[in-house]
C-alpha cells in the first residue's frame, strides 16, 4: 500500500498524526492537546488553512458559534493561536502516500516529500483531499488563468471597482458576487439556470443586490473570451434562446466547484463510499481501529459539512483515540473552565474569585 519512495530518515514519532491543516485539523490539534496528546500534522498546501485559505481566504464565515462574522484568514489565525500551547508540529507542501499499519499496532505514514511517521494514531482531516477546480474549457481561459480568469481569490481588494463577471450557482460564486458588488465592482453573475446550489440567504442577498440594480444576473452558458493580449475585454454568453451576448468584463471568477480526490488515502484500505471515508459517529473511527476521519473527508447519515459539525467531530475522534492509546483506561470529561490539569496543559492561571 506505500506508493512512495522508502524515507531514509528516521520516522518521526508522534502521539498522533494529523492529515489536513484545514479548521476542523487545526481544532483537532487543539482537542487532542487538552487530553495530553502531542500532535504532528501535514498539508499539501504550503500553509495552514485548507480550502479557507486556498480559495476564499476574505469570505465572511457567520456561522461560527460567537463569533457573528469572521473571515476565513482570521478563523484560521484564531485556530492556530488557540492550539499553540500544545506545540503542534507542522510539515506543509507534503502529500501523505504510504500507510501501513505495524506489529506492535501503530502506525507508519510517508510522504512523497521523503517524511516518515510512527504514529499512536492518524487522524484524517483531509477535507475534500486533493482537490482541483472545475475549469473553464475554453484555450483563451487557459491563457488568462491567473492574470484575467481566476479560480479562486486571493485578495478582494484587488477588484473593487472593476467589472467582473463571475461563472457558478453556489455558495462560493453568490458569496463572491455579493462581497464584490458590496466593494463596488460591476458584478454580473452568470449561471446556466435560475436554480441556485447555495444557500437561501445567499440567493436572497443576491436578488435583494440586483432588484437596487447593484449587479446583475444573467441566465446562460459561457461559450467565449474576449482578449486583447493579457487583457479581458468581454465575456460571451449563450442564452437558452441561443443568443449570444457580450458582457464587459476586466476579470472573470469561475466558482464551478471542485473535483475532489482523496490521492493516495483512497488507497489505504478504508472503507469509501463515494470517494468519502465511511466513519462510526460515536468516535468518528473508520473501519481501522486507531484511524479517524473527520470533516469533508468523511461520510455518516445525517452528515453535513459544516466548520461547526467538523469541530464537534474532532471532540469526539480526540476522546477516542485518547482510549485508543490508554486501553482500559477511562477518559474522564474535564471542564477548561475547573479542571488543573487541562490549565497546566493549556499554561493558564484561572482567576478562581468567582468559584464558590
Amino acid at each position: 500500500m506505500d506508493g512512495s519512495h522508502v524515507a531514509a530518515a528516521p520516522p518521526i514519532v508522534t502521539d498522533a498524526l494529523i492529515v489536513g491543516a484545514g479548521p476542523v485539523g487545526l481544532f483537532q490539534v487543539f482537542e487532542l492537546g487538552l487530553l495530553g496528546l502531542h500532535a504532528h500534522v501535514i498539508d499539501a498546501m504550503p500553509q495552514a488553512g485548507g480550502q479557507c485559505i486556498e480559495l476564499y481566504p476574505d469570505k465572511p464565515i457567520y456561522d461560527i458559534p460567537a463569533l457573528p462574522r469572521c473571515g476565513a484568514r482570521e478563523l484560521v489565525e484564531r485556530l492556530l493561536e488557540q492550539a499553540r500551547p500544545f506545540a503542534p508540529e507542522f510539515h506543509f507542501g507534503e502529500v501523505a502516500s504510504g500507510f501501513e499499519r505495524t506489529a506492535q499496532g501503530r502506525f507508519r505514514v510517508t510522504t512523497r516529500g521523503g517524511l516518515a511517521f510512527d504514529a499512536g494514531v492518524v487522524i484524517l482531516a483531509a477535507g475534500l483531499g486533493a482537490f482541483t477546480p472545475r475549469m473553464l474549457d475554453l484555450d483563451e481561459a487557459r491563457r488568462l488563468e491567473g492574470i484575467a480568469v481566476h479560480y479562486k481569490v486571493a485578495d478582494a481588494t484587488a477588484f473593487a471597482g472593476r467589472e467582473i463577471v463571475v461563472a457558478g450557482g453556489g455558495d462560493s460564486a453568490l458569496d463572491w458576487a455579493t462581497e464584490l458588488a458590496g466593494l463596488g465592482a460591476q458584478v454580473v453573475l452568470v449561471h446556466r439556470s435560475p436554480k441556485f446550489r447555495a444557500a437561501p440567504a445567499s440567493v436572497a442577498r443576491m436578488q435583494a443586490l440586483c432588484d437596487e440594480a447593484r449587479m446583475q444576473f444573467l441566465e446562460g452558458d459561457i461559450v467565449g473570451l474576449d482578449a486583447d493580449g493579457d487583457a479581458l475585454r468581454a465575456v460571451r454568453v449563450r442564452a437558452r434562446s441561443g443568443i449570444v451576448q457580450r458582457v464587459g468584463a476586466e476579470h472573470l471568477l469561475v466558482f464551478w466547484g471542485l473535483h475532489p480526490a482523496l490521492g493516495p488515502i483512497a488507497e489505504w484500505g478504508l472503507g469509501l463510499d463515494k470517494n468519502q471515508i465511511v466513519v462510526d459517529t460515536a468516535t468518528f473511527a473508520t473501519d481501522l481501529p486507531g484511524v479517524y476521519a473527520v470533516g469533508d473527508v468523511n461520510t455518516y447519515p445525517g452528515k453535513k459539512k459544516l466548520i461547526l459539525s467538523g469541530f464537534h467531530e474532532a471532540a469526539l475522534a480526540a476522546f477516542a483515540a485518547k482510549e485508543h492509546l490508554a486501553p482500559g483506561q477511562k477518559v474522564p470529561l474535564q471542564y477548561t473552565t475547573t479542571s488543573p490539569a487541562m490549565h497546566r496543559r493549556l499554561g493558564v492561571s484561572p482567576d478562581l474569585s468567582d468559584v464558590i
